[in-house]
């Protein structure tokens, strides 16, 4: 259910008004949101900031969101490190069996030399064993997240996918040096769930080391 490939009007708490009004726009599944301008989709008849938090969620599950994202709600919600089991019933995304230099090696030869590169940075920093979760994302570590709304989840706390359009990097962002750190980085945009960067080339390794390792040593950051 929570592929990206899912539906908008099936995703639990969406409504016909705004599956419709986005479907008018050429918007029918989840993932064809990753990367829209929420405040442009927010005024369509029947699109409300719910739809759009319970969208966002989905997304956020995949490592996806949308550009400019509708606040979340002011209920606090709250991370923490440590694995319970207890994830949403439509959270597919779980960690995997297969082996990441496997998965790295398959891709095309410039993203496989730059996964591999992140894998020896991510490993050494974290000093924990790398795992898939789903078919592209790299994690290290776990934890379980409650957001405001009450769907909760396990995830990873760092990690990365290297993607054929850019270069993901999960977890990187909100602990005290991470601003300081990513103006030191070099070429890169960021998201609510991650810094994308075009290629390993156009940033500083060693800032990146350093940013890995402070986000590894500080307490995930509420939700």
């Amino acid at each position: 259910m929570s592929e990206l490939s899912t539906p908008i009007g099936d995703v639990p708490g969406v409504g016909a008004p705004a599956a419709r009004a986005l479907a008018e726009h050429g918007l029918t599944t989840v993932g064809e949101l990753a990367g829209r301008d929420w405040d442009e989709l927010a005024p369509l008849h029947g699109v409300g900031p719910a739809a759009g938090r319970r969208l966002q969620d989905v997304l956020a599950a995949h490592g996806a969101s949308l550009l400019h994202p509708p606040a979340p709600r002011t209920a606090r919600a709250a991370s923490s490190k440590k694995h319970t089991g207890k994830n949403a019933k439509d959270i597919t995304t779980h960690a995997t069996d297969v082996a990441p230099q496997a998965f790295i090696a398959g891709l095309d030869a410039r993203r496989s030399r730059e996964g591999m590169t992140l894998l020896e940075i991510f490993g050494e920093a974290t000093g924990a064993p790398a795992t898939m979760w789903g078919p592209s994302m790299i994690g290290y570590g776990e934890y379980h997240y409650v957001y405001a709304t009450g769907r909760e989840g396990d995830t990873f706390q760092l990690g990365f996918s290297p993607r054929k359009a850019n270069l993901a990097l999960y977890g990187l962002q909100g602990a005290p040096r991470s601003a300081e750190l990513l103006a030191q980085l070099g070429k890169h945009t960021t998201g609510v769930a991650c810094v994308w960067v075009t290629r390993l080339e156009n940033i500083d390794l060693e800032v990146l080391r350093e940013l890995v390792e402070h986000a590894w040593a500080s307490e995930p950051q509420d939700c």
